[in-house]
């Protein structure tokens, strides 16, 4: 009777096997957050329920990649230009998300030339509230003309997601790698952004540090002198160590 049951056992387990197959995680969705296949990809998708990173989908235009004459030909667009066009992109979308949504701990906007991965941003906000609060309310607005798409994003490290090649000037597959080429923007600006960021945490930790010395003469004034009675506590015990009383 055992044998009779693993015989039929066996192609009941081919079956499911054959015909129920174990779908794996997409490494790329999982490390870049997007998918040159799209939904016809053979791998799972899992979008985050809670991130503290958002993507904006093909939102940023680079005038050196779209402009075009009428003729057909390339407009010629300056290095110079090009920068001062991302740089006030970069600064509008960044100080946007900072002043509605909360702190932003790092925003990184992609240079490649591919579907899935032109023109995305990508929003690392210091709470996961925030970036939820943030994806609800910009699917309902509009940037430069067009709807913005937003989502939750798994992408929690870009070191992983960005072409180490690119960032050496030595990735082959030019802007349709399949990893991050993340655009820099000025250093004047990283200091102006960043920096800004900074002398807020300072000065929240001064304001703190205020408050709470505040709060210990409060205790020590409080309650008859408690600031003197310590003193006059020290004074008796240095006279007791000289021998005076």
């Amino acid at each position: 009777m055992l044998f009779c049951i693993l015989m039929f056992s066996i192609p009941v387990c081919n079956y499911f096997i054959l015909f129920f197959p174990c779908r794996v995680n997409c490494s790329f969705y999982f490390k870049i957050g997007a998918c040159r296949h799209g939904d016809r990809c053979s791998r799972l998708h899992n979008k985050p329920t809670f991130s503290q990173t958002i993507a904006l989908l093909n939102i940023y235009r680079n005038p050196q990649n779209s402009s075009q004459s009428a003729d057909g030909l390339r407009c010629a667009v300056s290095d110079v230009e090009m920068q001062e066009h991302y740089d006030e992109f970069f600064e509008e979308v960044f100080t946007e998300m900072e002043e509605k949504y909360g702190e932003v701990e790092e925003m990184n906007v992609c240079d490649n030339l591919g579907d899935h991965l032109v023109g995305n941003v990508y929003v690392k906000f210091r709470r996961e509230e925030d970036a939820e609060k943030a994806v609800i309310d910009l699917n309902n607005r509009w940037f430069n003309g067009q709807p913005i798409h937003a989502e939750l994003s798994p992408v929690t490290d870009f070191r992983e997601a960005c072409c180490r090649q690119y960032e050496m000037g030595e990735c082959t597959r030019g802007g349709f790698c399949n990893f991050m080429h993340l655009k820099p923007i000025s250093r004047e600006l990283r200091r102006e952004l960043y920096g800004r960021r900074r002398k807020k945490h300072r000065s929240r930790s001064r304001s703190r540090e205020r408050r709470s010395r505040s709060r210990d003469r409060g205790r020590g004034g409080g309650g008859g002198g408690g600031g003197g009675r310590e003193r006059d506590r020290r004074r008796s015990r240095d006279r007791e160590r000289s021998g005076r009383f």
